[in-house]
């Protein structure tokens, strides 16, 4: 409480002193109603609006913030970040601040975007990349409203503000209605969760959850304050359900976070921090329509998918590729430079997310004919081949091992015939129980 009674005691004090002049809110609206009409209304039909908390009150700012100007006798700021939602929305800021939403602005800002920068160039980074993850708000002083048209306009959730703020609370509740209902449905995720790397929206839609939302969505009373499953809704979930909203036995977080427990994003999937707590908190979602044998069943079928990519290609695959790049194989210097390392960089990034990912939200295509089909056939006969093809010793020896010794890759070097008599008589399965129950 005391970052926001901070906050509060500061406003004062610069109204006080003169150094933040406000015009009545009347002002405000007499022109915004009648040049912003849709803005307007979307403002008077929203909780701000029924609770008389004006546009000042959000866009209100000091005179020497970096992104006030003066608008019609006060000072303003087109840009309202955490900082000023934290007044009113303590709880749900600092949860937001702490989640890997905030941080993702942060991802970019060190380089990682350097793929789209290079093969194609800052204009895509701009429009692309940083509208989801956010950008670092540029100021410019020539500018009507004091932000840089490269950078402005940017809801992306982990937008840096000038005011050392990370994250857009607009990201998810659209300005100016803010609304809880919009909040609430997958599509509002899909802006960023969904494409060749990041399917979730798509992923959702094919999972039995986004079927029961698509027959049931009307009975799901997505506009009541509160929303608890199980008791406000019961007939299917939406991502808010399972990542932020409240059930019988947990509060709404908007740490997005709390209760994932595998990292599915890095090349080798990991288990996360406190990641038996986290896996508690989802369970309890999802024990709020489901029996303790089927959240097991589901548990055990998700952790053994990710287990097996983990270990039959992306362990291999990357310890390849760390040989070719010590060994200075490569024949250009520059990342991304060289085939093989688009090559590497699918078969983790786009196609084993997939897989990873379908496993954990249930869509079956996803998890094996986008997923792991795809990895499959990029490892055996893409990747390999081209790894093969450098002809250093060490690396077609660690290749020649794998694919003779390891039973995961034997199949190989075995005869269709004894493949599938493996198959029906469960033989060729132990291959795989072994290895999970060797892991848990």
């Amino acid at each position: 409480m005391g970052y926001v009674y901070g906050i509060a005691a500061a406003v004062i004090g610069l109204l006080l002193s003169g150094a933040i002049v406000w015009a009545d809110e009347t002002d405000c609206l007499s022109c915004h109603r009648e040049q912003n009409r849709g803005l307007y209304q979307q403002w008077q039909h929203s909780a701000h609006g029924a609770n008389d908390v004006g546009c000042i009150d959000c866009h209100g700012a000091a005179a020497e913030d970096p992104d006030a100007f003066e608008h019609h006798g006060s000072f303003v700021a087109t840009l309202v970040t955490p900082n000023d939602c934290a007044v009113c929305h303590e709880k749900e800021v600092q949860e937001t601040m702490d989640s890997y939403h905030a941080h993702a602005g942060e991802i970019l800002d060190s380089g990682d975007a350097y793929l789209a920068h290079v093969t194609a160039g800052y204009p895509v980074v701009i429009v692309g990349c940083e509208a989801c993850h956010g950008a670092r708000v540029k100021i410019d002083p020539q500018a009507a409203n004091k932000l840089s048209s490269q950078t402005w306009p940017n809801s992306g959730i982990g937008r840096i503000n000038p005011d050392g703020s990370k994250g857009a609370c607009n990201a998810c509740h659209s300005r100016h209605s803010f609304s809880k209902y919009q909040a609430r449905q997958p599509e509002n995720c899909g802006k960023c969760h969904l494409g060749p790397d990041h399917p979730q929206k798509e992923i959702f839609e094919a999972s039995k959850h986004g079927i029961a939302y698509r027959g049931f969505r009307e009975s799901l009373n997505m506009d009541r304050d509160s929303w608890v499953v199980g008791e406000d809704y019961y007939a299917a979930p939406t991502c808010a359900t399972c990542h932020m909203s409240a059930t019988a036995d947990q509060a709404v977080s908007h740490d997005v976070g709390d209760r994932i427990s595998w990292t599915l994003r890095p090349p080798m999937a990991k288990p996360k921090n406190d990641a038996a707590k986290k896996r508690t908190a989802m369970q309890q979602v999802c024990l709020s329509c489901h029996q303790q044998s089927f959240v097991d069943g589901h548990y055990y079928q998700f952790d053994a998918l990710v287990k097996l990519y983990n270990q039959k290609f992306a362990r291999p695959a990357t310890e390849i590729m760390i040989m070719i790049k010590d060994k200075e194989l490569l024949e250009n210097p520059a990342s991304f430079a060289n085939e093989i390392e688009w090559d590497y960089y699918e078969l983790w990034h786009h196609q084993g997310r997939r897989a990873r990912m379908g496993a954990a939200m249930m869509a079956p295509d996803y998890a094996w004919w986008h997923g792991m089909y795809e990895v499959a056939y990029s490892f055996y006969f893409t990747f390999l081949p081209k790894a093969q093809a450098f002809g250093d010793p060490e690396i077609n020896g660690y290749i020649d091992e794998l694919l003779t010794d390891d039973p995961m890759h034997a199949w190989l070097n075995s005869s269709t015939a004894d493949i599938k008599s493996a198959i029906r008589d469960g033989s060729f399965q132990k291959i795989y129980y072994q290895l999970f129950e060797q892991q848990q």
